[in-house]
């Protein structure tokens, strides 16, 4: 039997290259990890980022990722390091312009992972384009305006970006809104907003809320394809578990994997979420 490489032995990734691109008329903050070895050809792994954050807040994820896969994350427009866009933007405006972005970067086909409101994202993503997203991976999303709903306390908070700007704040509320382990270590979640994130201006945090408005994926859901990974912690409160169980429910080529944590944990515990995902994008296609 051939011995399983340590981690010294494991191959590095590349690294990332930072810039920005302008598609439509709004220039982007992109992070573009290039595919190495079996990776070299493979479609790339597009993450789509949680309200408010910039592509920095996946680091903790991306880095126990195979190493050799290639990632691209991005800043939505007027979050992070982008470009605010001159007006409000509608979901499935922003899905083509990622699909646009995708193609300016030369992949004509790409796997997709959203969490929490990049979930939503991920979604219209994959009824929207179904020839070029390959897989999709939903972590902590819902259906949108069809859906289990957060507790009014939980909504109130996560109805403006004072958390991203205030971290005495964000160590206040971390537990209520995010649980699993911010129960007990709130400073964590307080490290993950604003040790590394860019807030942008508050004007993009209110664009994405509203771009949400009145949307839902639920019509749509039976329509998707693609082999989909739906990921729901037993603790989050701003997705009950009920939404990840019904949208594994509702895509034909679903499957279901509910983890003991809550709405982050695809950071805090990314050691043991991140294998779940690659395994899954790993799979055959035609088993898929």
């Amino acid at each position: 039997m051939t011995a399983e490489p340590t981690t010294d032995e494991r191959p590095q990734a590349a690294p990332d290259r930072v810039r920005n691109i302008t598609v439509r008329g709004v220039t982007a903050r992109v992070s573009v990890r290039p595919g190495v070895g079996r990776h070299t050809e493979a479609p790339p792994l597009l993450l789509c980022n949680g309200i408010g954050l910039s592509l920095e807040g996946l680091q903790g994820f991306v880095d126990h990722l195979d190493p050799e896969r290639g990632v691209v994350r991005f800043d939505v427009p007027g979050v992070g390091g982008s470009a605010l866009p001159p007006l409000p933007y509608t979901i499935a405006g922003l899905s083509s312009w990622v699909t646009a972005l995708m193609g300016r970067l030369g992949h004509r086909r790409f796997d997709v992972l959203g969490i929490s409101w990049g979930g939503g994202l991920a979604q219209q993503l994959a009824v929207q384009s179904p020839r070029k997203v390959r897989r999709v991976v939903l972590v902590a999303t819902g259906t949108g305006m069809l859906m289990v709903p957060a507790s009014p306390k939980v909504l109130r908070i996560m109805s403006t970006p004072r958390r991203h700007r205030d971290p005495a704040y964000a160590r206040e509320v971390a537990g209520t809104i995010y649980g699993g382990s911010m129960r007990t270590d709130p400073a964590h979640g307080a490290s993950l907003l604003h040790a590394a994130t860019r807030a942008g201006p508050k004007r993009g945090y209110y664009y994405q809320l509203l771009a949400m408005t009145g949307w839902s994926s639920t019509p749509f859901l039976g329509l998707l394809r693609q082999p989909t990974l739906v990921l729901g912690g037993d603790d989050d409160p701003i997705i009950p578990v009920a939404n990840p169980r019904l949208q594994a429910r509702l895509i034909p080529r679903a499957r279901l994997h509910v983890y003991r944590g809550g709405h982050l944990d695809l950071i805090t515990q990314a050691h043991q979420l991140a294998p779940v995902v690659d395994a899954f994008l790993d799979e055959n296609e035609t088993h898929g």
